[in-house]
């Protein structure tokens, strides 16, 4: 959607920013007549934080790994911030971050290791590792993910790829209208619906969607094995989607070279499956 960031109170007069707050209402009165005073930028994110203290202390009180009651609890609150966020903040396309991955992740994982019928320890010590760091973005390494597991590194790429490229080419289509609508707005900063550095920006939108359609097919090829691809191979995916976004922010041809050999890593075909 495109918004007016800075709002004005027109019971009060205050001003504040859409982006900090998700809301129209005035947060020093609560009134809900405000005004947009600035230009319309492109905008799909919501200032939403991702708290599992409480699931924490939870889990740690109970008998079992995951009591059912908590689990439910879980997945809600995890789905809810999934579905806040998005990747446009303000006209600007901002990174794939760690905290939104770990949070799939841990959406994916609990998912997954509730189909279990025997669970290891290892099985438990990975789903309680991830939610002991994933509101602060951190997940276990590759090499700590157990076999069983696997399928939720796989999943939650598939599904974070997905919602981030969905937004970057929103993003795209915007930059490139963005040039049309220079040339005919009489106020040039009213057609800056998106923002990025660097001079003749709409060049990048052609090898942006390139890489963006080769990333799909090898993202639709995990989805279709449900994730369980190598972690290596579902971290590359994650890592070329975010290259691609540097590349589009950027121009940095660098950025797009590193896009694109992480989507040839990303090919199952070389990730050894047939061995598994």
């Amino acid at each position: 959607m495109k918004v007016r960031g800075e709002r004005e109170c027109q019971s009060c007069g205050a001003r504040w920013s859409y982006y900090e707050t998700g809301s129209v209402a005035c947060p020093s009165c609560g009134d809900l007549r405000s005004v947009g005073v600035d230009a319309r930028t492109a905008h799909t994110d919501a200032p939403v934080a991702l708290d599992l203290a409480p699931h924490r202390e939870r889990f740690g009180d109970a008998p079992d790994t995951l009591p059912r009651s908590g689990v439910d609890e879980l997945q809600s609150d995890l789905r809810e911030y999934c579905r806040k966020r998005g990747f446009i903040d303000g006209g600007r396309l901002a990174p794939l971050d760690e905290t939104y991955l770990a949070a799939r992740e841990l959406l994916e994982a609990v998912d997954c290791f509730e189909r279990l019928r025997d669970p290891t320890d290892a099985d438990r010590e990975y789903l309680l590792a991830l939610l002991a760091r994933a509101d602060d973005g951190d997940r276990p390494a590759t090499d700590g993910i157990p076999s069983a597991l696997r399928e939720a590194r796989g999943m939650a790429a598939v599904r974070a790829v997905e919602a981030y490229r969905s937004d970057a080419l929103d993003f795209l289509d915007e930059l490139e209208a963005r040039a049309d609508r220079s040339e005919t707005e009489k106020d040039p900063d009213e057609a800056r619906t998106v923002t990025v550095a660097g001079d003749r920006p709409e060049t990048r939108v052609g090898p942006a969607r390139d890489a963006f359609g080769r990333l799909r097919d090898r993202v639709a090829r995990v989805d279709a094995l449900g994730g369980d691809v190598p972690p290596a191979t579902a971290d590359a995916l994650v890592e070329a989607a975010d290259a691609v976004g540097t590349y589009v922010r950027t121009g940095d041809e660098a950025a797009l070279t590193t896009a694109n050999n992480r989507i040839d890593d990303a090919s199952v075909e070389d990730s050894g499956l047939g061995n598994h």
